[in-house]
């Protein structure tokens, strides 16, 4: 009785301080107009074209929820465990105050009194300090806020601003930062583990102390079956429901690389309030475009990295003896050593040249043998160097293929680019800068100058159909050889890519084949300047091209992006535009900020005749068809397949480029310092299985779509030609009579000695 007589003592006095303090102080009270009309800072959202969340950038991460669209599970939860009086006390709970002074004089640790409004009141306007008199402005606040706010409008300013952890603020966010799912669709259990929160975000973080956020989870359901918020049988099923938690590796859609170059745009146009005014960017990617991208692209580099020597393990730990200590060595180890998503980080227990078992980040333990050990064997070898050998304490790498086998592997050096677009409109619809963006945030789609190889060869084609070459025009596949007299250099003798050389054959062949004699003998009959200033109608940089023959041999420089764009011009009847990733901009209000409509073919985007794009269309089906890249059509069996392989010299960088009516897609692989990727990588090789591997998935259920003949071309024996040159007009034959070189004498005649003179003055 004495210490409830005190308590009561306490409340009282709490109520009559409250009331000398309100009329001394209450006059210098802030003024609380911001919160009927909060805005908070929210960051900016990036979205795929089909909504699919793929980024987001700020420094708070929030969503803000009017309280209507806040789920009433979600209230409860809060209620329960915050404030269950919130609706029938007027800011301050003195029944709240007597409870916890009760509690107080019972138990060592303390409780607090504070109300859902005196915590708004404290995280808008007053500071963390524990003192009497933030205390005392902290209940005026709460009262001025509770007679100026509805009931409703402050439960919403608390639901949202709220810091839950993880740079998450508010129960929207929080909801998506540690169960990847919107706040609509929390379970109750759900709820109440996100409502332990707010006490102490870092010591309840369901992810870092599951245990201690689970003991505070597990009595918060009991207090909402004790407010009535539930009923025995949902305390029950809560109580035993077993929760998934989001981990950094959980990404619905890897798009990294994209998301920062949209970033960077919105940030060029609207500086630092890009992060904090809630912009939504919706893109012109499609999220499941995007996610064969990603797989086809590492896919296609890890298949590459299995046929290399292997380079020993990341690092190595000293393990414990003792098995307790064991879990914890092997866990902070590995906190060096993050997965790479579906590249697995492990450290090895014990080593031998059958059998690997290695423990996993999760604690998981792996047995690999057979061939899953091949891409190491040399590591198991007891030749090994010591620094490349496997043994207990190597960190390795290890993913699961079918039927949960494992295979130890190690992380590529050898990077990739991929990107596809839509030619009808520019719009980018799938892009992956790297293998991956933690380890590499070099955008190579964007940033990397290449070498283009053989993929560049259709644009010097194209060049000599305006000149009267047809694809029926016979050119010489014989050697070439420049002296030095002739070059003003260096001796000169290009090479075909097998070393071979076929003599006279047709265009069309000698695209499909890749000839690099003939494309020589081309370039020399249009002119290296006049080729230079053609290939600008694609987008290419003509100072990225110098007026040498060995532009016929792809020796410039472009990006993928460049390609990407240059073959959708083939793609589309000849039409250059410019790649577009933003479609649309929105603020938080859902004001339209910003909205490019798609692209229209039309003449002023013109820049290649219909009849040039079409014949160079049906040349580049022949390569898919016949030559260098007839796995795309035989694999994918649809003859609505467009492209060209490319390798550079010395295959430093593997190519494909090509296209579907609807699509045009490039893919690129190499190494950020050039060197060999080996004497047999090509890019039919390398690059291609990659493309046909996403062109099989994105078009899956798109029809076959053939070119259709434009005005003036005329089919004559099964081949296409200008009209003007169907009945042997134009250029019927070019380096026809060429002789192999004897010694040194040049192949070239005095007329092809005057266009190479400048070939080697760099």
């Amino acid at each position: 009785m004495v210490l409830l007589g005190a308590c009561t003592a306490l409340a009282l006095s709490v109520a009559v301080l409250g009331a000398i303090a309100l009329a001394v102080a209450y006059p210098q009270l802030p003024q609380i107009d911001g919160l009927a009309d909060y805005r908070p800072k929210l960051p900016m959202r990036i979205y795929s074209a089909d909504g699919v969340m793929l980024a987001e950038f700020g420094e708070e991460r929030r969503r803000f929820l009017p309280i209507a669209q806040i789920p009433k599970v979600m209230q409860d939860a809060v209620l329960a465990i915050e404030d269950a009086r919130f609706y029938q006390h007027g800011g301050v709970d003195y029944l709240g105050v007597l409870r916890a002074g009760l509690a107080n004089f019972g138990e060592s640790r303390s409780q607090g009194a504070s109300t859902i409004t005196m915590q708004v009141a404290r995280n808008f306007y007053l500071s963390r300090e524990k003192t009497f008199t933030r205390k005392i402005y902290e209940i005026l606040l709460a009262l001025k806020i509770e007679n100026q706010l509805s009931k409703e409008r402050i439960l919403e300013l608390y639901m949202n601003q709220i810091y839950l952890g993880q740079r998450a603020y508010g129960f929207a966010a929080a909801s998506e930062t540690y169960f990847g799912k919107p706040l609509e669709k929390v379970s109750i259990a759900e709820a109440a583990m996100l409502a332990g929160l707010p006490k102490a975000p870092s010591a309840y973080n369901p992810v870092a102390n599951p245990r201690r956020a689970t003991i505070r989870q597990q009595y918060i359901i009991d207090r909402m079956l004790e407010g009535g918020f539930i009923t025995q049988a949902q305390h029950d099923a809560a109580k035993h429901e077993e929760l998934h938690y989001r981990t950094p590796s959980d990404v619905a859609v890897h798009a990294e690389y994209v998301a920062e170059t949209a970033r960077q745009l919105m940030f060029s146009q609207y500086g630092d309030e890009a992060y904090t005014r809630g912009f939504n960017v919706q893109l012109t990617l499609n999220a499941e475009d995007q996610k064969a991208a990603y797989q086809a692209l590492r896919r296609g580099l890890m298949d590459y990295e299995r046929r290399q020597v292997y380079r020993g393990p990341e690092a190595y730990v000293d393990l414990p003896n003792d098995p307790k200590e064991l879990d914890l060595r092997i866990a902070e180890a590995l906190n060096d050593h993050p997965d790479n998503d579906d590249l697995r980080a492990a450290v090895v227990l014990e080593a031998s040249p059958r059998k690997v078992v290695a423990v996993l980040q999760s604690g998981e333990s792996i047995t690999v043998t057979g061939d899953g050990l091949k891409p190491v064997a040399s590591g198991l070898s007891d030749k090994a160097a010591a620094q490349k050998q496997i043994r207990r304490g190597a960190v390795v790498r290890a993913v699961k293929g079918p039927k949960d086998s494992w295979t130890l592997t190690q992380q590529p050096e050898v990077e990739g680019a991929f990107v596809a677009l839509d030619p009808r409109d520019g719009a980018i619809r799938a892009l992956v800068g790297g293998f991956d963006w933690r380890k590499n945030k070099f955008n190579h789609v964007t940033q990397a100058w290449r070498q283009p190889g053989s993929s560049f060869k259709p644009f010097i084609y194209s060049a000599a159909l305006e000149k009267g070459f047809t694809p029926v025009t016979i050119v010489n596949d014989s050697p070439l050889f420049f002296d030095a007299g002739t070059t003003g250099s260096q001796p000169w003798e290009p090479k075909n890519y097998d070393g071979t050389f076929d003599g006279p054959m047709t265009l069309r062949r000698a695209l499909a084949k890749s000839k690099n004699m003939v494309s020589i003998r081309v370039l020399q009959n249009v002119g290296t300047h006049t080729a230079q200033q053609w290939i600008t109608r694609f987008g290419f940089e003509a100072e990225k091209h110098p007026a040498y023959l060995t532009m016929a041999l792809g020796a410039g420089s472009v990006t993928p992006m460049q390609m990407a764009t240059a073959y959708s011009v083939f793609a589309n009847g000849g039409h250059l535009l410019n790649p577009v990733l933003i479609r649309r901009v929105t603020d938080a209000d859902g004001r339209v900020l910003h909205d490019s409509p798609p692209q229209a073919l039309t003449d002023d985007n013109r820049v290649l005749n219909a009849r040039n794009a079409f014949v160079m269309d049906s040349l580049l089906q022949e390569v898919a068809r016949s030559g260098t890249a007839a796995k795309a059509q035989a694999t994918l069996r649809r003859p609505d397949l467009y492209g060209k392989t490319g390798t550079t010299n010395d295959a430093m960088d593997a190519w494909f480029a090509g296209f579907q009516p609807s699509l045009a897609a490039v893919v690129w692989i190499g190494y950020d310092q050039p060197r060999k990727l080996g004497d047999r990588e090509t890019g039919g090789g390398l690059a291609l299985p990659v493309w046909i591997e996403f062109m099989g998935r994105a078009l899956r259920n798109v029809p076959v779509q053939e070119m259709e003949a434009p005005q003036g071309v005329v089919n004559v024996g099964g081949e296409w030609f200008y009209e003007e040159y169907a009945h042997g007009e134009g250029v019927t034959g070019v380096g026809l009579g060429d002789k192999p070189p004897a010694g040194a004498e040049p192949a070239a005649s005095e007329e092809e000695r005057k266009s190479i003179l400048d070939l080697f003055k760099r």
